[in-house]
């Protein structure tokens, strides 16, 4: 496992710039979290329940990045470079429509998601306001990732990470000034999260714009190329809607318990998005490499390529989850000087650490899963994962269980999901050449 292959070089070369595009949207998160936390844990709190209900919602359309780098990718090893480009720009047109139709249906049930997490009515005021005001950028959000979709599925992985940074850095200057400056609470934090969206979603379109420009292709939406991300955006849908479904569940049990158990939750579940989604640069490598090669036909690269990357992320994983142990008493400090969920949190942070490498092996397998088009088979499997675990989350609900078991549940949940991509991993039916 530790030793060289013929592959890292190209795994390296397409990992390393999708990490820092993969940790913009947390790093977003991460900083009002930040924030958030010293200006008070109400506000803390707020900021909990309204981005569970937006990273629902954006986490549920990720389709537009993950079946944009498969169909891409799969086209550019056949030699249809004029193809893949179009299905780039049509899957910009399915970002903006159903990023329009969702900011509506957030807008006008914002507070009914925002109910369910039984929130103190100070909690849910400020929950609401951040939720409404984040609207405003939720469409760009989409934008971004059906760009970053494209880019990946050309292997150009540099300009997500450049993007990423300029976004990065417009979030936290306009965190401080907003937030500290003029003191707008978590009204400032919303908003300075939202210019840097629109900043992104822009520099995206000017991107794609570019490299498309000299093939001749029209930016007019193409309905029978839009057709093409239904089936696989369905499919998606039902295994990321699974995923989401099931941290919503435990976010809403955290709820139940109190503030200071919502808020260390949030902790908890920020820095292991922050990892889970730095693992996944080298699942963003395994999408474009494999689609590649399948769409070549290539199939010894595909499974030589795929064995490495399971390889790499599990001793990424094995790397996170050690610093994770060291550090878990200091890191609660970044977010909040309240000692009660300082103590709480580093208990989170323990399930954190030892999730890390079963992270790293389910993050590289849906990689190369999506790479290979094998969508229906990762919806069946998240949904079957989803199933157990509402049973357990029920038994943690009905029996008033604390947060420890609600993240030894979450654990659970990722180990149900490793089991059947092992399995599938194994065989070669996933091996195929098209969708």
């Amino acid at each position: 496992m530790f030793r060289k292959s013929m592959y890292d070089r190209a795994i390296i070369s397409l990992a390393l710039p999708a990490f820092g595009a993969l940790v913009a949207e947390p790093i977003y998160i991460l900083t009002d979290t930040a924030f958030m936390g010293h200006v008070g844990t109400d506000s803390l709190a707020a900021l909990a329940i309204a981005s569970a209900v937006l990273l629902s919602a954006h986490s549920a359309l990720i389709f537009l990045a993950y079946g944009t780098t498969g169909i891409v990718g799969r086209l550019l090893g056949s030699g249809k470079h004029k193809e893949a480009a179009g299905q780039g720009i049509q899957a910009l047109w399915l970002a903006v429509i159903l990023g329009i139709i969702t900011s509506v249906i957030l807008l006008f049930f914002g507070r009914t998601f925002i109910s369910l997490f039984h929130p103190e009515a100070a909690v849910e005021s400020l929950a609401l306001t951040y939720l409404r005001i984040s609207l405003i950028g939720f469409t760009c959000q989409l934008v971004a990732l059906a760009g970053t979709g494209y880019l990946r599925g050309t292997k150009d992985t540099k300009t997500p990470l450049v993007i990423a940074i300029c976004g990065a850095l417009t979030n936290l200057l306009l965190e401080i000034i907003f937030v500290f400056y003029f003191d707008l609470g978590i009204t400032g934090s919303a908003l300075s999260t939202v210019i840097a969206q629109w900043l992104s979603a822009f520099l995206y379109l000017s991107a794609i714009r570019s490299s498309t420009k000299e093939l001749g292709l029209s930016f007019r939406p193409n309905f029978r190329s839009l057709a093409v991300y239904a089936r696989i955006g369905f499919q998606l849908f039902i295994r990321t809607a699974a995923l989401r479904s099931s941290l919503l569940i435990a976010a809403a049990l955290a709820s139940r318990l109190g503030t200071t158990e919502v808020a260390s939750h949030q902790i908890g579940l920020e820095i292991w998005s922050l990892f889970a989604l730095t693992l996944d640069a080298i699942a963003i490598a395994g999408q474009a490499l494999v689609a590649n090669a399948l769409g070549a036909e290539d199939f010894k690269t595909a499974r030589n390529a795929s064995n490495r990357m399971v390889g790499m992320n599990i001793q990424a994983g094995l790397v996170f989850g050690t610093a994770l142990l060291v550090f878990n008493n200091q890191l609660p400090y970044v977010f909040t000087r309240d000692l009660e969920v300082v103590q709480l949190s580093s208990f989170i942070l323990v399930f954190v650490a030892i999730a890390q490498p079963l992270n790293g092996l389910v993050f590289a397998l849906d990689g190369i899963f999506m790479g290979a088009g094998d969508f229906s088979f990762l919806a069946k499997a998240m949904v079957g994962a989803f199933v157990i675990f509402v049973v357990i989350a029920a038994a943690i609900n009905k029996y008033d269980l604390g947060l420890g078991w609600l993240w030894s549940a979450i654990t659970i949940l990722t180990i149900l999901r490793a089991i059947p991509l092992c399995i599938r991993f194994k065989g070669n039916t996933w091996l195929k050449s098209s969708l």
